[in-house]
C-alpha cells in the first residue's frame, strides 16, 4: 500500500508554546462556572470541544508531517495544567484523550501513522489493563471486549487498548497485544456517573465487537514496558521528540494535572480570604489575619514547588530525547516518572492540610469549587499509575535497575 504524501502544517499555522498556554489560560477562566454542568453531563460540552479544536489543542502532539503542531510534551503538559486550574474534569478528559498522539507518533510505522493521523485532530483514550480477547486473521486481528475508564471517550477518534493473546510458546502464558481501533469500530457505553470525583472526565467504557484491527495498528507488548533505547519509527520520521519513553510521559501527566487542580483550590481560597472575616476576635478580614496569611503562604510555596518540579521533569524528558535513544534506560525513565508522584503528594498536602481545614465548612458544600477540587484530587489518588505503580512497583524496579539486581 502506498503511503499518502505528508500533510506538513504550514509554519504560520503552528502556534508557539506561549500562544498555546495563553489560549488555555483564557479558556480555563470560562470553565470555572461550567464545572457543575460538566459533572452533570459526564463530559465537557460540545462547544468546549470546538473551542479546543479551534485553539489547536488536539494537534499539539500530532507530528507536523500529518498536519499537527508537534510542539512537544512540555507545552502539552502546561496547557493541561492551565485547564485543570479551571476545571479538573475537563482537563483530565482532554489530557488523557490527546496525549496518546505522542505514543502513536513514536511507536507505529509510517503507513499506520499516515492513516491514523489523516484528520489532524487526534483524540485517543487508552487503558493499560488488558481486557477482552483477540483472534488472528490473515491480515491482523478481530477484537472483542469492553475496556473501562477510557477518559476522553465522548469525542474520541481512536482508542488504544491492550488484550492478551497466545505467546510464542504453545504452553506458555499469554502475552499483551497493544492495538489502535478507529472510532467507527467501537461504541461508547453510557456508564460514567457514579464516581466520587472527576465526574465530568468522560471516562466511559468502550466496547469492541468483532472489530477488525490490521497488523500495522498493533504492537506486541505493553505500552508501559516498550523499550525505545534502540530507536523508534517516530524518531526517524519526525525527529527526537518522537523517540522518548511512553512510560515516563504517561506518568508525568498525573503531576501536571495535580498542580493545576491545586492552583484552582488556591484561587478559591484566595476568594474566600478576600470576602470573609475571621470567626474569633479580633474580627478582621482573613487577608489581615496572621494565621490565614501563614496557610496561604505555605500552600502557595508547596504548589509552586510542585509546579517547578513538573516543569523541570518535562524539560528533562525532552532533553533526553535530544540526547539520543539510549538515554531512555529503564532506571532513568523511572527516576523521571517518580517526580510526578511527589509533585502529586505536595499538591495534595497543600490542599488537604493547608487550605481545606481553614477554608470553613461552607466552602466544602457540594458544588463549591474547593469541595470539587478536594473530591477530584482524592479520586486522582485511585489512578492505577499513581496509587499502585508509582507507589510501589516503580520504586523497587528503579532500585533493582540501579543496583543491577535481576528480577
Amino acid at each position: 500500500m502506498t503511503t499518502p504524501p505528508p500533510a506538513t502544517a504550514p509554519p504560520d499555522a503552528v502556534p508557539t508554546s506561549d500562544e498555546l498556554v495563553a489560549r488555555a489560560r483564557d479558556i480555563a477562566r470560562g470553565l470555572v462556572a461550567r464545572q457543575q454542568e460538566t459533572e452533570d453531563r459526564g463530559y465537557y460540552a460540545a462547544d468546549t470541544h470546538e473551542e479546543f479544536r479551534a485553539a489547536g489543542f488536539y494537534r499539539i502532539l500530532v507530528p507536523r508531517r500529518y498536519g499537527g503542531h508537534g510542539n512537544g510534551p512540555a507545552v502539552f503538559l502546561r496547557v493541561a495544567t492551565e485547564l485543570a486550574r479551571g476545571c479538573p474534569s475537563t482537563a483530565w478528559m482532554y489530557l488523557f484523550g490527546a496525549v496518546h498522539a505522542s505514543a502513536v507518533g513514536t511507536l507505529l510505522g509510517e503507513e499506520a501513522q499516515a492513516e491514523i493521523f489523516a484528520d489532524g485532530d487526534f483524540i485517543c483514550p487508552a487503558t493499560v489493563a488488558p481486557a477482552g480477547s483477540a483472534r488472528r486473521t490473515p491480515s491482523g486481528w478481530r477484537v472483542d471486549g469492553t475496556w473501562a475508564y477510557c477518559s476522553g471517550a465522548p469525542y474520541a477518534t481512536h482508542f488504544l487498548g491492550h488484550t492478551l493473546v497466545p505467546g510464542p510458546e504453545p504452553e506458555g502464558p499469554p502475552v499483551p497485544l497493544l492495538f489502535i481501533a478507529p472510532s467507527r469500530t467501537f461504541e461508547r457505553l453510557d456508564d460514567w456517573d457514579a464516581q466520587l470525583g472527576l465526574r465530568g472526565s468522560g471516562s466511559h467504557s468502550i466496547r469492541l465487537t468483532d472489530a477488525p484491527v490490521p497488523d500495522r495498528y498493533t504492537l506486541g507488548g505493553h505500552l508501559a514496558q516498550l523499550a525505545v533505547t534502540d530507536g523508534t519509527p517516530g524518531r526517524t520520521l519526525h525527529g527526537p521528540l518522537y523517540g522518548g519513553g511512553p512510560l515516563s510521559l504517561m506518568l508525568l501527566e498525573l503531576g501536571a494535572l495535580a498542580v493545576g487542580m491545586a492552583q484552582g483550590a488556591l484561587d478559591a481560597y484566595e476568594e474566600l480570604a478576600r470576602a470573609r472575616t475571621t470567626s474569633f476576635p479580633p474580627v478582621v478580614p482573613r487577608t489581615a489575619d496572621p494565621d490565614y496569611q501563614l496557610r496561604f503562604g505555605e500552600a502557595t510555596g508547596m504548589i509552586a514547588t510542585a509546579a517547578a518540579a513538573m516543569d523541570d521533569a518535562a524539560r528533562q524528558w525532552e532533553a533526553m530525547c535530544v540526547e539520543g535513544a539510549a538515554a531512555f534506560t529503564r532506571e532513568r525513565e523511572l527516576r523521571l516518572a517518580l517526580i510526578s508522584r511527589y509533585a502529586v503528594q505536595l499538591a495534595w498536602r497543600a490542599v488537604e492540610d493547608r487550605l481545606v481545614p481553614t477554608a470553613g465548612s461552607s466552602a466544602m458544600r457540594r458544588g463549591e469549587r474547593l469541595e470539587r477540587v478536594w473530591r477530584d484530587m482524592s479520586t486522582l489518588h485511585s489512578h492505577l499509575g499513581n496509587g499502585v505503580f508509582l507507589a510501589t512497583h516503580a520504586n523497587r524496579e528503579l532500585a533493582r535497575a540501579h543496583f543491577g539486581v535481576a528480577d
